[in-house]
């Protein structure tokens, strides 16, 4: 198994910076927050790429914003002031942002767009959610949209965009469609990536900056690997 690239403040990649608010580009091996792992979360290593570019004394403040899933690459938001955060946490909850994802899976889709809904239940014991075509007790109504962007050799590469956020949404919902992500485990692709991460990818974030009001649209680049680069 190859190493998992993890970020650090000197290879930090860095896809907007402002007074309010930073967004990085995560890698594989990158977690958001602190978790039972004890590694160190991608906010810590923001804080001190901060520290270091602008030589700040004290304890630097930096406010998680919304999470990717530990396997999962690409955009991450995290704010600068108090201000940006209170405003970006309203708008991720108010879901004003256009989040697009790329996702490489194995089997051809059953059709080439499609939007999809589900109930999903989310299981604590082993944290997966499990996708039901119908509502049952506890689950909350998921839906997505997918495209089919491009037809790899032995894969598909989707375009997805999210209209809900759930627990493992897109990892859930792909699968109930016999569309497990490339080395997605925990949701029936048949084995793992090298690097133990999986092929989804957070590509794309429109929204309405938390201060100036200005709307970014904001592109994180994808890792690099073969198959992520012939898409």
């Amino acid at each position: 198994m190859s190493e998992k690239i993890v970020s650090t403040k000197d290879n930090l990649q860095v896809l907007h910076e402002d007074n309010h608010i930073i967004v990085v580009n995560k890698r594989v091996g990158d977690i958001v927050q602190g978790d039972k792992t004890g590694d160190k979360p991608l906010s810590d290593v923001v804080k001190e790429y901060i520290k270091q570019k602008y030589n700040k004394p004290g304890e630097v403040f930096l406010g998680v914003v919304h999470r990717l899933d530990r396997p999962t690459t690409g955009i991450v938001v995290f704010a600068r002031t108090s201000k940006a955060l209170t405003r970006l946490n309203d708008l991720f909850k108010n879901r004003e942002t256009q989040k697009t994802y790329w996702a490489v899976v194995k089997n051809q889709p059953p059709k080439t767009e499609d939007n999809l809904i589900h109930f999903l239940k989310r299981n604590p014991k082993n944290n997966t959610s499990k996708a039901h075509t119908k509502e049952v007790p506890e689950s909350k109504k998921a839906s997505l949209d997918y495209k089919i962007i491009k037809k790899l050799d032995n894969y598909y590469a989707l375009e997805i965009n999210l209209h809900t956020g759930r627990h493992h949404q897109i990892r859930s919902q792909l699968s109930a469609i016999g569309c497990p992500i490339k080395g997605d485990l925990k949701y029936g692709f048949d084995r793992s990536n090298p690097d133990g991460g999986i092929h989804l990818h957070a590509r794309k974030l429109i929204l309405a900056h938390p201060v100036s009001k200005e709307i970014l649209e904001i592109i994180a680049p994808v890792p690099n690997d073969v198959i992520w680069k012939s898409i």
